[in-house]
């Protein structure tokens, strides 16, 4: 439901308790097509970066915030993925949205709604290295989340803040948290980070089937219902070789600096 630039003021400027953000999913079924052979043989979120595999980072941070209704989606190896969730404790730790064929983001998450509830909830990509500070990115979108208001609220970052990013961003914040999608030729200043809450509202009468979360995006923008939330934690896209090298670089350094 759309709603007039007043009442979206009034929604999301008046102080409200955070969100309680009880189940989240981990999107752990890309293919890694970027990575070359090291993605044909391994998941993206089971790769070590500084000591850590990335789809322990996610669900760990779900526990520090709260979430006890974890789910983790797979595709691509999904043996691998679900072993590693087994050895985490299985069940009791977290459920496996399984894919047939790849669904890609949105018909992945389409796919668990079941699995999640009807109440919002946490999406985050596994092919991120987030240096400790997605907990933190959690309860910032948690502190901002206005359902009355949005649909979709995205964890972003500026890119003036990422070390080495080349890429020309993603979208335009308002002073209320607005978002708009940049257009082709254009460079916007935030990305996103891979993080988000979303309503299962945004998805009704959404045909299941392969399909980009974008669809979802777009869909909630044109309704006035697409949000952001800024975080300068410590963030790196690992989709390429080079970006996989260069996170790799950075979490060294850092572990480094906590052993002097």
């Amino acid at each position: 439901m759309s709603l007039d630039a007043e009442t979206i003021a009034r929604l999301v400027l008046t102080p409200a308790p955070p969100a309680d953000i009880q189940s989240g999913i981990v999107l752990a079924a890309g293919r890694g097509t970027r990575l070359g052979p090291l993605g044909l043989a391994t998941p993206k979120a089971l790769l070590d970066i500084g000591g850590s595999i990335l789809l322990d980072q996610a669900l760990d941070a779900f526990t520090k915030t709260g979430v006890s209704n974890k789910i983790v989606n797979a595709s691509h190896l999904a043996d691998q993925i679900i072993a590693h969730v087994g050895n985490r404790g299985g069940e009791a730790d977290a459920r496996i949205s399984a894919e047939d064929t790849p669904l890609e983001t949105g018909g992945g998450v389409l796919k668990a709604l079941p699995l999640l509830g009807a109440e919002p909830f946490y999406a985050v990509n596994a092919d991120v290295w987030w240096a400790g500070s997605l907990p933190s990115g959690l309860s910032a979108l948690a502190t901002y989340w206005r359902p009355q208001a949005m649909d979709v609220l995205l964890l972003l970052q500026a890119t003036a803040k990422i070390d080495g990013y080349d890429g020309r961003g993603d979208f335009y914040l308002d002073g209320l948290g607005q978002l708009t999608r940049k257009q082709d030729g254009e460079t916007a200043p935030f990305v996103f980070t891979g993080a988000q809450i979303l309503n299962p509202s945004a998805f009704a009468g959404v045909q299941s089937g392969a399909f980009s979360l974008n669809r979802i995006y777009d869909q909630a923008a044109e309704n006035g219902r697409l949000f952001g939330v800024s975080h300068s934690g410590g963030w790196a896209d690992i989709g390429t070789p080079q970006r996989l090298t260069r996170a790799r670089n950075a979490a060294e350094t850092a572990r480094a600096r906590q052993l002097l």
